[in-house]
């Protein structure tokens, strides 16, 4: 890169977020220009797709040392908005996560997919009046991912093995998911072959409505239109064209209101053991009534162990046949529904390869209903998000996945091991779940350190996870109150263990008392009127400058020495402590060492550390998280070697 680049994309490494967005557009497009020259052009073109850092790959190996940044993409309002922002991130995160895509069901929430349709609130109108051929959300979505693939950035999209309870997906495709029968708060049946009755009824609604497309012939019976209608052709049938949105949207809830009156609702998807059998939940606070009046209740697990959860607004895919027609609740997992299977796989191979996502991100991966835990010996039928990778991969070999799975005890949000299951189920990668606890408490130093014992001896890469778009709510705000420096520190320079970062953390205010609902991101994952959570304006960013010049410090370190250490095996001179008591670690490279790093995740108390550095080698400090002046200090060739540091400071030496 040349040099004048490097200043000024240092220059924007400084710059906090809010104030990157904020650029105008030519500049940002000039700025890529001096970037890429020539090479940006076809970036913009909607029939193009630029290669990405890992086409030619014959693995997945990247994922287990990549350095990923979430993006909701509400709190940056459209999909333009993250090359301004990924602009602020050192090349060492080389990974990004775009949250859910499509179009939200209820309440809009980005995890509840009504529809296989982009997103129409991520359109950017600025980006269409420069760049008219890019005048849907689909080809400005191609373009974004395109200048990513330039930037040197892999992008990843969510997977999600669920969908808005009546959603499209549901509606015309009956079949691939379970159904009740409701009438107030009792539940007076639920057989599998409910979807039958669901058929019926949607096509007796087809022929008195009559298409919503004028002159489409309509199917002679219910089995005509759900098995030999295409889908495309039952969609535009049922819902209308596809840039129809408000059309679409008031035909749907058409359908909605026919099924709610005959009491057929999607069976809700739940969480932990023991998954299923649900009831009606009785209390007068589980009754919600809609915008169009019609009263609806939420479930609860009749038998319910510790983690077990019920999701009213979201349907599982049907992945399995029932025992006994679903008498007891009981899924015979030895008769996949094949077609249900076929079909989402099938959808989230082509939406890889029309917007050219490098990874996935498998929502709700901790999922694993078997009673009898893990099997021994796993078919092509035994997790839906695996099955999406191994079908990707037939065309993609290096497309990776990254899963939600939080490496909770055995048993407790799925049914045996949960590192078990992830194997068996081709994961990459791990999200686990370090940021749910305060930096440098003894449970965080045994957890990273299993996490470290884990990343050696199984096949998925735990991540070092600082932030994410689910842990941004009030609840968790003792969590981010201080050492947010060193679980940056750790995240970027740990070079073979992947990382994870929602945005906004690298400027989030201390909350030592709950903010308003607009400072968390977490409240943009849905839209909740008339609630606790609701929001009621944009996105609010973290004004914390101190933290972020902290942060955009170690950026600019990583950005000069990244070259040298990427992806490097550590020693460690100071392992994570695996009884949790000592909080000071130190490693360098396995091989060629160049670079010693010591971090203390003591954020109250400074700490003396000692270590045995590598022999015949002199070692220089370069650099402080907490001092921007840094003495002379070098430390002796083999050897101990003792240094004093403050509370939460990360140290970084140079090989001399």
């Amino acid at each position: 890169m040349a040099q004048s680049n490097k200043h000024k994309m240092a220059a924007f490494r400084k710059m906090m977020p809010e104030a990157a967005l904020q650029i105008p557009f030519g500049d940002i497009v000039r700025t890529l220009e001096q970037l890429f020259g020539a090479a940006l052009y076809p970036a913009f073109d909607p029939d193009a797709s630029l290669p990405g850092p890992l086409d030619g790959c014959r693995d997945t190996a990247f994922l287990k040392t990549a350095k990923t940044v979430g993006i909701n993409v509400r709190t940056i309002r459209h999909f333009w908005n993250i090359i301004p922002y990924t602009f602020t991130l050192p090349e060492a995160q080389n990974a990004i996560h775009i949250l859910p895509i499509w179009e939200p069901g209820v309440v809009s929430s980005l995890y509840g997919p009504s529809s296989w349709n982009v997103n129409p609130e991520f359109f950017s109108p600025e980006l269409a009046a420069h760049f008219p051929e890019l005048n849907t959300v689909e080809k400005q979505l191609k373009a974004v991912v395109n200048i990513l693939h330039l930037m040197g950035k892999a992008v990843g999209m969510d997977v999600v093995p669920h969908t808005d309870r009546f959603s499209e997906m549901a509606v015309a495709h009956p079949q691939f998911f379970e159904w009740l029968q409701r009438r107030d708060d009792k539940i007076i049946a639920h057989e599998a072959s409910l979807f039958r009755d669901v058929q019926t009824l949607v096509f007796q609604h087809l022929l008195q409505t009559g298409s919503a497309v004028p002159g489409s012939p309509l199917p002679h019976s219910a089995d005509d239109l759900f098995e030999k209608i295409p889908e495309s052709g039952r969609l535009r049938l049922l819902f209308g064209e596809k840039y129809d949105y408000w059309g679409r949207l008031f035909r749907r809830k058409a359908i909605v209101r026919l099924l709610y009156d005959h009491g057929y609702e999607t069976v809700p998807a739940t969480m932990g053991p023991p998954y299923r059998g649900i009831e009606v939940d009785p209390r007068p606070e589980a009754k919600v009534v809609d915008a169009e009046g019609l009263v609806w209740r939420d479930y609860r697990i009749t038998r319910p162990q510790k983690f077990s959860r019920v999701f009213g607004p979201l349907a599982r895919y049907k992945l399995y046949e029932s025992k006994n027609g679903n008498r007891d609740w009981e899924l015979d997992f030895d008769r996949p529904n094949t077609a249900a299977w076929a079909y989402v796989c099938e959808h989230y191979r082509q939406i890889q390869a029309e917007f050219g996502f490098d990874f996935m991100r498998g929502d709700m991966s901790h999922v694993q209903m078997r009673p009898g835990g893990v099997p021994a010996e796993r078919d092509a039928y035994y997790d839906l998000l695996g099955a999406v990778k191994q079908t990707v991969l037939r065309e993609k070999p290096w497309f990776g996945y990254f899963a939600e799975s939080f490496l909770a005890p055995p048993g407790e949000m799925a049914y045996g091991d949960e590192c078990d299951h992830l194997e068996a189920a081709f994961a990459d990668s791990t999200l686990g779940d370090l940021q749910s606890e305060t930096v440098g408490t003894d449970k965080f130093m045994r957890d990273f350190s299993q996490y470290r014992k884990w990343l050696e001896t199984r096949k998925f890469a735990p991540n070092f996870t600082i932030f994410t778009a689910d842990k941004d709510d009030p609840r968790f705000d003792a969590f981010y109150l201080k050492g947010n420096e060193i679980r940056y520190f750790i995240a970027l320079f740990l070079t073979d263990m992947p990382s994870y970062m929602g945005l906004g953390f690298e400027c989030r205010d201390p909350h030592p008392q709950p903010a308003a609902n607009e400072c968390y991101s977490k409240y943009y994952v849905f839209q909740m009127p008339n609630d606790p959570k609701t929001t009621s304006g944009a996105y609010r960013w973290g004004q914390n400058e101190i933290l972020y010049a902290k942060l955009a410090r170690q950026k600019i370190l990583s950005d000069a020495i990244s070259a040298e250490v990427r992806d490097a095996k550590a020693e460690w001179l100071v392992p994570p402590d695996p009884g949790g008591h000592h909080k000071v670690i130190a490693w360098t490279q396995a091989s060629g060492p160049a670079y010693l790093f010591v971090a203390n995740l003591d954020t109250t108390h400074g700490h003396t550390v000692k270590m045995a550095v590598p022999e015949d080698l002199r070692w220089q400090l370069l650099f402080s998280t907490e001092r921007e002046q840094t003495e002379d200090i070098l430390l002796p060739s083999g050897g101990v070697a003792t240094e004093k540091l403050l509370p939460g400071e990360g140290l970084v030496f140079r090989r001399i």
